[in-house]
C-alpha cells in the first residue's frame, strides 16, 4: 500500500542515534566543567575532572584487552570509584556488574563465574570475603584494589590499585558510543533467596529512558544535590548515577549509612534529594537528639522496596521530608510506578495523606503498561480496591532478560507482559496498591490475609520501630499470622498488648497469634528477609 511517509525518509546518522546515558556525562563536562560533580568526605571533583577519570578507566581497561561484551565486576560501597565505573566500563562496550557488598563468598563466586567476569574492582574493606570467593574460582581475574582513605580495615588483594590503574589510561580517550541501544550496559543479580540468583541484563536504551523517567517523575529542576544512601549496586542505584549526571547535579557519597552521617551530610552540603528503603526512613525518624540536625529546607525523599506503612510516611513528613513513593523491581530498572500526587489531596489530614501516599500508584511516564490481573489468564481485575491479582509491567523499562537463563526469561515474559510475582489491588482511580508477594500471602482458615495490611497496623503503635508478619503453620487454621517486632529502646510492651492493639484495628482473624521481639534480618538494600522469619516462625 502506498505511503508517502515511508519513501526516502529512512533513519540515518543525522536523525537517529542510539540512546545511551553515557552522553549525559559528556554533556555535563562540556557545559559545566567546573561545577562540583562528586563529594566524598574531604574529596571534591568537578565534572571536567570526573569525565577525564572515567575516560582514563575506559582506556586502561581497553589496554588490558577488555571490550564489547566483557563483564567488569565492582565490589564497593557508595564511593566515587563505583560511580566512575557506571560510565568508564560501558564506554568500551563492556558490561558493569555491581556486586552486592553483603553477599557471602559462595554467592560472590557464583556470580563472578556466571557473569564470566574478566575484571574485579574491589574495595579493601571486603578483602576477606573477596579473597575467599576468588579461591573458589578456577581461573584468574584481573583484580584491582580500591584503597579508599576512609576505609581503615582490610588489605590489598589485587595486582594493582585503582589510582595506579587508571593512571595508565588516556584522559582524552575516544570512548565508544554503542552501535545499538539494545546493547547491554549492566548486569544486576536478584537476591537468590530461593536458589541461585538470576542475572538481570539492562540495555543502554532502558537505562537512558529510566534515568530520564526519574527526572520527570520527581519533577527535578535546577541543581539537585543528591545524597547516596541507596546502594549503587542495587538496580544501579535505581539509575540515579545517570539521572543526577543528566541534571548536572552533585553526587554526595556516603560510605556509612546511619542517622548521624545522613543528617550531617544534609546540613553540610544542603542536600536536596535522597532515596532509600523504609529502613532508611526508620533511621531518620528514630534518630537521637544528638544525631539529628535541622533540615536546611524541605528534603525530597524517594522510597520503595518494602511498601512503607502510612504511619512511617506521616512521621517522616512531619519532620520536614517530602515523600515520593515509588515501586519497581530489579527486572524493571528499579522504580517504574509512582504515587502521583494530586494537589487537592494537600487539604486532607496528615494521616489521610500518608495513607494515600502509601499506595504504589500509577506507571512512570516512561513505562508503557501496568495492570493488575489474573496471573493465569492475564484478565485485568476489577478496579474496586479489593479484588486481588498479580502486578504486570510492559514497556521500554523492562529488562532484556535473564543472562544465560532462557527458561526463566520466557516464564517472566509469558503472554507479552512481565510477571512481577507481587500481588495487589487496583483502585477506582487507577492506582495500584500492593498487598503481598505471592509467596507471602497468609491463608488462614481459607481466608487470605495480607501481611502488608497487618504490618501497617503494627507500625501505628508508637513503640514499634520495625515489624514484619509471616505465616506460621497451624494445625487448625493451616496458617496464622506471626509478627516479628523490633521495639524502641526501653519499651516494655508485651506480646499480649500488641495483639490487643491489633484486635482494635483489624478483623480478629487477621491479627497476629504469635509475637516475637528482636532485630529483624535484612538484605543490604533494607528488605526484610521473610524467608528467614518463616523458618523462625515454624520453630516458635
Amino acid at each position: 500500500m502506498y505511503n508517502p511517509y515511508e519513501l526516502n525518509l529512512d533513519k540515518n546518522p543525522a536523525n537517529f542515534v542510539p540512546l545511551t546515558p553515557l552522553q549525559f556525562l559528556e554533556r555535563a563536562a562540556s557545559v559545566y566543567p567546573n561545577r562540583t560533580a562528586i563529594i566524598h568526605g574531604e574529596l571534591s571533583r568537578t565534572w571536567g575532572e570526573t569525565y577525564k577519570r572515567c575516560r582514563q578507566l575506559a582506556s586502561a581497561l581497553a589496554k588490558r584487552g577488555i571490550g564489547v561484551g566483557d563483564t567488569v565486576a565492582v565490589m564497593a560501597p557508595n564511593i566515587p570509584e563505583i560511580f566512575e565505573a557506571h560510565f568508564g566500563v560501558p564506554m568500551i562496550g563492556a558490561v558493569l556488574n555491581a556486586l552486592n557488598i553483603r553477599l557471602d563468598a559462595e554467592a560472590l563466586a557464583f556470580i563472578l563465574e556466571h557473569a564470566e567476569a574478566k575484571v574485579l574492582i574491589t574495595d579493601r574493606e571486603f578483602s576477606g570475603v573477596i579473597r575467599k570467593a576468588l579461591g573458589m574460582i578456577g581461573r584468574k581475574l584481573l583484580v584491582i584494589d580500591i584503597d579508599d582513605p576512609q576505609c581503615k580495615t582490610g588489605e590489598l588483594v589485587g595486582e594493582t590499585d585503582y589510582e595506579s590503574f587508571i593512571a595508565t589510561g588516556d584522559a582524552d580517550y575516544a570512548w565508544r558510543w554503542p552501535a545499538d541501544e539494545w546493547e547491554a550496559i549492566s548486569l544486576n543479580y536478584t537476591s537468590g533467596t530461593t536458589g541461585n540468583p538470576k542475572g538481570v541484563v539492562y540495555s543502554h536504551r532502558g537505562s537512558y529512558i529510566n534515568a530520564i523517567g526519574n527526572v520527570v517523575t520527581w519533577g527535578m529542576s535546577g541543581h539537585p544535590v543528591y545524597l547516596w544512601t541507596l546502594p549503587m549496586f542495587h538496580c544501579n542505584g535505581w539509575c540515579f548515577p545517570w539521572t543526577i549526571t543528566a541534571m548536572v547535579g552533585t553526587h554526595v557519597c556516603l560510605r556509612r549509612i546511619d542517622a548521624a552521617n545522613m543528617f550531617n551530610a544534609i546540613a553540610e552540603h544542603k542536600v536536596t534529594h535522597l532515596c532509600g528503603a523504609p529502613i532508611v526512613m526508620g533511621m531518620l525518624i528514630n534518630a537521637s537528639d544528638a544525631d539529628r540536625k535541622p533540615l536546611p529546607h524541605t528534603v525530597q525523599f524517594m522510597t520503595a522496596a518494602a511498601p512503607p506503612p502510612a504511619a512511617v510516611i506521616g512521621r517522616l513528613e512531619a519532620q520536614g521530608f517530602n515523600i515520593t513513593h515509588v515501586y519497581g523491581l530489579t527486572e524493571v530498572y528499579g522504580p517504574v510506578t509512582v504515587c502521583a500526587w494530586h494537589e487537592e489531596w494537600d487539604e486532607r489530614p496528615l494521616d489521610e495523606r500518608a495513607r494515600l501516599k502509601s499506595r504504589q500508584g500509577v506507571r512512570y511516564v516512561m513505562q508503557e503498561g501496568l495492570m493488575v490481573a489474573d496471573p493465569n489468564t492475564l484478565e485485568p481485575v476489577t478496579k474496586d480496591g479489593a479484588t486481588m491479582g498479580e502486578v504486570f509491567f510492559r514497556g521500554n523499562v523492562v529488562m532484556k532478560g535473564y543472562l544465560k537463563n532462557p527458561k526463566a526469561s520466557d516464564e517472566a515474559f509469558s503472554g507479552g507482559w512481565f510477571h512481577t510475582g507481587d500481588l495487589g489491588v487496583w483502585h477506582a482511580d487507577g492506582y495500584i496498591e500492593l498487598k503481598d508477594r505471592s509467596k507471602d500471602i497468609i491463608i488462614s482458615g481459607g481466608e487470605n490475609i495480607s501481611t502488608i495490611e497487618v504490618e501497617g497496623v503494627l507500625f501505628q503503635h508508637p513503640d514499634v520501630v520495625e515489624a514484619a508478619v509471616v505465616a506460621r503453620p497451624d494445625e487448625k487454621w493451616g496458617e496464622t499470622p506471626c509478627a516479628f517486632i523490633n521495639l524502641k529502646e526501653g519499651s516494655a510492651i508485651t506480646d499480649k498488648e500488641i495483639i490487643a492493639f491489633c484486635r482494635e484495628r483489624l478483623a480478629h482473624f487477621k491479627c497476629p497469634r504469635t509475637v516475637i521481639f528482636g532485630p529483624l534480618p535484612k538484605t543490604s538494600t533494607g528488605k526484610i528477609q521473610k524467608f528467614i522469619l518463616r523458618e523462625m516462625a515454624k520453630k516458635s
